[in-house]
């Protein structure tokens, strides 16, 4: 593990989050709330001086079609725009798992300078493919006509997917059946812990959520599958996976990897979190421990010198 993994959390939780690591896949449900009950009072501690947020600003029509705002009270301009989609096996979820998580993610960038947009999206059934996706288009749209009130008019976007958030994030990118016309718009791909293939295997927890949003043929599934893509991508891609994943993300993580490695003979960023799962993996962001985060802030600053 890195010297600072567990940094922030007490003896008893740090242990209890070594103890649960090889066991996640058991019970993912009961593990996740576990970790949220490590990670949230440590998260509750927190000062939030200097951070305002505006929740629940409509991108849409819809009720899902919300955003929260993360910003620094004062300052300069933001040195770039990160918007996060949150994860639920495409059925179910939040963009606040609680009051804490998963704005912990937000609050962290907007300490190192970004301004943070925290993404609600509508969900399967009723949302099926490709509508995940879909409003992230909207969303996008929202922020291009809302850039000179928000003072990101010349700042880089930084899409950032986690799970099946991961999966719409890809989509959007990739997929030709989905990508906008004039372009997608974003500078840069983060994908944790992210779904990238559909697939109803009987080791997938989560296959329910795959069938309802993917939908009941399977033989639709690898041209809606963002994998199938990977060739398309044409920005900078930086893929994050747990050393205690969901059965089978690790897999598709490398996989993009590899063709995407191949097609530009240029290998992305990839890091596996040592310690951390599937939910920890984002749940820790904002705590003390910076691994993850600071290697992120570098891909990020890489690409806003690219852009700029």
């Amino acid at each position: 593990m890195f010297p600072d993994t567990y940094k922030g959390l007490s003896a008893e939780s740090a242990q209890a989050m070594r103890e649960l690591g090889p066991r996640w896949s058991e019970d993912i449900v009961a593990n996740r709330k576990l970790v949220l009950d490590i990670y949230t009072p440590v998260l509750s501690a927190r000062s939030l001086r200097g951070i305002e947020v505006q929740r629940n600003v409509a991108y849409g029509p819809h009720e899902r079609q919300v955003l929260d705002i993360y910003h620094a009270s004062r300052g300069d301009p933001p040195k770039g725009v990160v918007l996060f989609v949150h994860g639920g096996a495409f059925v179910r979820g939040d963009k606040d798992a609680n009051e804490h998580i998963y704005g912990n993610f937000l609050t962290y960038f907007v300490r190192h300078g970004y301004i943070g947009i925290n993404l609600e999206y509508r969900q399967a059934p009723e949302a099926p493919y490709p509508d995940g996706s879909k409003d992230i288009e909207l969303a996008l749209r929202w922020l291009q006509a809302h850039s000179q009130k928000l003072k990101t008019t010349a700042a880089p976007i930084f899409l950032v997917g986690h799970s099946a958030g991961g999966s719409h994030a890809a989509t959007y990118v990739l997929d030709p059946a989905v990508t906008p016309p004039q372009g997608h718009g974003v500078h840069a791909l983060i994908l944790i812990s992210a779904r990238l293939r559909a697939d109803v295997r009987a080791d997938n927890p989560n296959a329910h959520g795959v069938k309802a949003y993917y939908g009941e043929d399977a033989q639709l599934y690898p041209r809606r599958s963002a994998l199938t893509h990977a060739e398309r991508l044409d920005v900078p891609l930086f893929i994050a996976i747990a050393e205690f994943e969901n059965p089978g993300l690790d897999v598709y993580a490398a996989e993009l990897f590899h063709q995407v490695a191949h097609q530009h003979w240029l290998a992305p960023t990839f890091v596996q979190v040592p310690g951390h799962n599937h939910t920890s993996i984002v749940a820790h962001l904002d705590t003390g421990e910076d691994s993850l985060g600071l290697m992120l802030r570098c891909f990020m600053q890489k690409c806003i010198h690219t852009h700029n």
